[in-house]
């Protein structure tokens, strides 16, 4: 299994070679030259597996350059009940991500288990544990520098806390995240853990992130590393749980479902159209935005137009007010014939002018793909969560309430449509509150969060001024 950039402006790589890495030397995103192939016949044998178990399975596909104990040895302690035993009450901990059924036809995928509440840690967790084992190979250190626009900051910062070789620096948009989330992030007092809060939005951190990862010599000096879902690993250990989810909800090999994603940064949908192109029975992708609806547009018309940070709404699913979203261009790539001329031109035009249009036979591509979009309004999720805890006592955060919005307006007659999870509640309450009149129950060992002491430094979205907090933690800590 060989990975090339988005760009093609980089050798062949490894999986190993490439998870510590984050963007390719030349701007571009790492993805296998051809995706793993998964048979009827071996995807009727993975229903007695236990989701470490189909970790293992999966994972090993896309890490040929890994043993396979060793594969399974970190997928075992990742995947434990012990550790995704965070969520609701009376919930079965021990399939990591149970299917719950509010209809005959639709069902939520429980992804919030893990220690922060939030999917970020489906993957993160993992990935904490496999850049632990690959720098202690190495005898090396890792740098991570990451945006968040509300969840993956914390599980990061949670997966990687106290590892050893490993500092994070976190970069979150100041003032536009709950308090919960914020809590989360800045109460972190372990000495390996820094938190930016820049003065802007999610996109404007991001664009930090990208900017100083072209820098290839500031890169290779402080031996820096992404962990947000350009990180090719992130993106692989997502795939799992598409598999997990379509084994629950079928009984024949040939069943197709469909699946409606709550989508910001593009990565969690990805996942979902790799498993797609793996075999996985997939009818459907939906992809539900907010306010924020560059994504929305795209799959209507073939236009993608990103806005910058003074056009980019606060809204009250916040982990999805992005605007640029960075693994789109994984999807492109594939769209485009895996033609790393044509991406690097698009992106140029991005670039340019701000937006591109795909040409007639590469918007055909876009309409056979499977995918669909619907977006929707604070008084949308608003009614949702409300409709969703009368009719079936069962309380949804406002992402997951625009992915159940976007279930009822595109699913198809008949096909089974599962709604991925986007984080607990309670990390919402306000929100929560307006629609049900309650704020939603906080689990166990969380409930004095609030009141921690926070640690946070605020900055310009400057880059230079960013390199240099990064590179003088780094000598400390040498």
């Amino acid at each position: 299994m060989q990975y090339v950039s988005t760009r093609g402006g980089v050798p062949a790589a490894t999986y190993s070679e490439i998870v510590l890495q984050g963007l390719a030397k030349d701007g571009g995103l790492f993805v296998p030259k051809e995706y793993p192939q998964v048979s009827r016949e071996t995807l009727e044998s993975w229903r007695g597996l236990n989701y470490a178990q189909l970790a293992t399975a999966v994972t090993s596909l896309f890490a040929k350059d890994m043993n396979r104990s060793t594969i399974a040895h970190l997928c075992e302690s990742t995947y434990t009940s012990e550790v995704y035993c965070h969520g609701r009450e009376g919930t079965d901990f021990s399939k990591i991500v149970p299917l719950v059924w509010l209809e005959k036809d639709l069902a939520i995928l429980e992804l919030s288990n893990g220690p922060t509440l939030a999917f970020k840690d489906m993957a993160m967790q993992y990935l904490g544990a496999l850049f632990e084992y690959i720098l202690s190979r190495k005898e090396s250190r890792l740098n991570i520098l990451g945006a968040t626009s509300g969840d993956t900051g914390s599980a990061a910062e949670y997966a990687m806390r106290g590892r050893k070789g490993i500092q994070v620096f976190m970069l979150s948009p100041a003032g536009r995240m709950s308090a919960f989330q914020k809590a989360q992030m800045y109460s972190i007092e372990d000495k390996n853990i820094f938190n930016i809060a820049v003065r802007g939005s999610f996109d404007d951190a991001q664009d930090v992130v990208k900017a100083v990862s072209r820098d290839l010599d500031f890169k290779a000096e402080h031996h820096i590393g992404a962990v947000n879902s350009i990180n090719w690993a992130r993106i692989a250990a997502q795939v799992v749980y598409y598999f997990s989810a379509w084994l629950q909800a079928t009984e024949s090999p040939d069943e197709e479902v469909a699946f409606s994603v709550p989508s910001g940064n593009f990565g969690d949908i990805l996942a979902g159209w790799i498993a797609k192109n793996m075999g996985l029975p997939v009818k459907q992708l939906i992809v539900a935005t907010n306010e924020n609806d560059v994504l929305y547009e795209f799959f209507r018309s073939g236009r993608y137009r990103v806005r910058d940070s003074a056009h980019t709404f606060v809204t009250s699913s916040p982990s999805m007010d992005i605007s640029k979203a960075s693994n789109f261009e994984r999807y492109i790539y594939d769209i485009c014939g895996k033609n790393p001329n044509r991406v690097t031109e698009l992106w140029d035009e991005l670039g340019q002018k701000g937006e591109f249009l795909l040409d007639s036979d590469e918007w055909n591509r876009v309409k056979e793909s499977g995918f669909t979009a619907a977006r929707s309004t604070h008084a949308d999720r608003i009614r949702r969560i409300r409709e969703t805890w009368e009719k079936h006592q069962f309380l949804v955060d406002p992402h997951t309430a625009d992915g159940l919005n976007a279930a009822e307006q595109m699913r198809l007659p008949g096909v089974k449509t599962i709604c991925l999870e986007t984080a607990l509640p309670a990390k919402f309450a306000a929100t929560i509150k307006e629609a049900v009149g309650f704020e939603p129950p906080i689990p166990a060992g969380y409930e004095a969060l609030l009141s921690l002491p926070q640690r946070v430094t605020e900055m310009d979205p400057n880059v230079e001024e960013i390199k240099a907090f990064l590179s003088s933690r780094d000598r400390d800590a040498e």
